[in-house]
């Protein structure tokens, strides 16, 4: 499963706030005292409870390396829906047969036997088995990176890793997604704790 994008992401990209290709990425880390809100942070400076200082870990997170941005087409998308699968929140799949559409999970469940009727109306939701899938677009943007890595590092309450652009000015460095982990991650004294970014990248951009 992906990051969970800001809601507030969709206008850092319409107001060309971030370019993820040339601008300093980073990855913060927080407690679990921080709770994110989805729907309203949309710069750093919401963001609370973040790891102090020291230990391996500096103030504003790990800068990303190896950023890619990588475009596919919906009948090109490696998944294939199929029968009698189980799917989370966040899966994305295309009909076996491409209609040129990409369908994300938006309610858990299994697919039904047999092949559903896709919608290819964008936006629109519809059952598959006790699954519910959205119509997302036509094709999609992949943001991934290396894996974010604190060496030498004594870290015990990892529990959110937050993605954002660095401006150098909390007020104005907009947030891209998160990931809230179900318990803290920790590195022993003095070794490494790393990030592992999932296979689908931070988060996927559908494009109508």
């Amino acid at each position: 499963m992906t990051m969970v994008a800001y809601d507030n992401l969709a206008a850092h990209l319409w107001n060309a706030r971030i370019n993820f290709a040339s601008d300093t990425i980073k990855l913060a880390i927080c407690t679990s005292s921080y709770t994110p809100a989805r729907a309203t942070h949309d710069y750093f400076d919401d963001i609370t409870n973040q790891l102090a200082n020291g230990n391996g870990y500096t103030t504003g997170g790990a800068t990303l390396a190896s950023k890619t941005l990588t475009l596919t087409a919906a009948n090109s998308w490696g998944t294939s829906r199929a029968n009698s699968t189980a799917y989370v929140l966040g899966d994305v799949y295309r009909p076996a047969t491409g209609n040129g559409f990409l369908y994300e999970c938006i309610t858990a469940g299994t697919s039904n036997a047999s092949i559903p009727t896709f919608t290819t109306v964008v936006g629109d939701d519809f059952t598959d088995g006790t699954a519910v899938f959205s119509c997302r677009g036509s094709a999609v943007l992949q943001v991934d990176s290396a894996d974010v890595s604190w060496a030498s590092s004594t870290i015990s309450t990892a529990r959110t890793f937050v993605l954002y652009k660095d401006t150098g000015t909390a007020s104005t460095s907009p947030l891209i997604a998160y990931d809230q982990l179900g318990a803290d991650a920790s590195a022993t004294t003095n070794t490494t704790l790393t990030y592992q970014v999932q296979a689908l990248g931070y988060i996927l951009i559908f494009i109508n």
